[in-house]
């Protein structure tokens, strides 16, 4: 759980960009395609992390409306990845200015539940971390490059002319 507004800021503008950097290895032939029945496609995912944005935003009461709520997923790669910037922008200016350290224990309805706000804003992190570790594993089935978020990736050890870890 957050207790400081600063401490999500710095630590969703790390995972922002993480997330921007899978978004950016995702082929046009590849983000609709499906590895088996039952798992999103990668822009499905990508989408999903774009819409949780507003949709979470909104339930928290830091977004007044869902804009993306029952709208399509974007033709594009690029497209998903300039209204999830957009969107995690104005998420991270209403957290800024509707919320303060002290209110971070404060509790909000959250899917038939009460979470303080602090929590929120862990779930929202985690949230998108986890769909963010199923990207990286569908575009390793793929044959897309995995970006390194957090160590290097195979390909990241090859090009820095190290074997790749086991």
């Amino acid at each position: 759980m957050y207790r400081k507004i600063d401490d999500f800021l710095k630590d969703w503008k790390n995972e922002e960009e993480f997330t921007l950097k899978n978004f950016s290895l995702i082929s046009v032939e590849a983000k609709t395609e499906q590895v088996h029945e039952h798992v999103r496609a990668l822009d499905r995912l990508a989408w999903h992390l774009t819409q949780t944005i507003t949709e979470m935003g909104k339930r928290a009461g830091l977004l007044a409306d869902d804009l993306l709520e029952h709208q399509a997923i974007p033709e594009t790669m690029n497209e998903i990845a300039e209204i999830y910037k957009t969107n995690s922008g104005l998420l991270c200016r209403a957290v800024r200015l509707k919320w303060t350290d002290s209110s971070l224990e404060d509790l909000v309805p959250m899917y038939g539940d009460e979470w303080m706000k602090g929590k929120i804003l862990q779930i929202l992190l985690l949230h998108q971390t986890h769909h963010r570790g199923q990207m990286t594993v569908i575009m390793r089935i793929l044959g897309l490059p995995v970006p390194g978020l957090y160590g290097p990736s195979k390909e990241e050890w090859i090009a820095m002319g190290l074997p790749a870890m086991d």
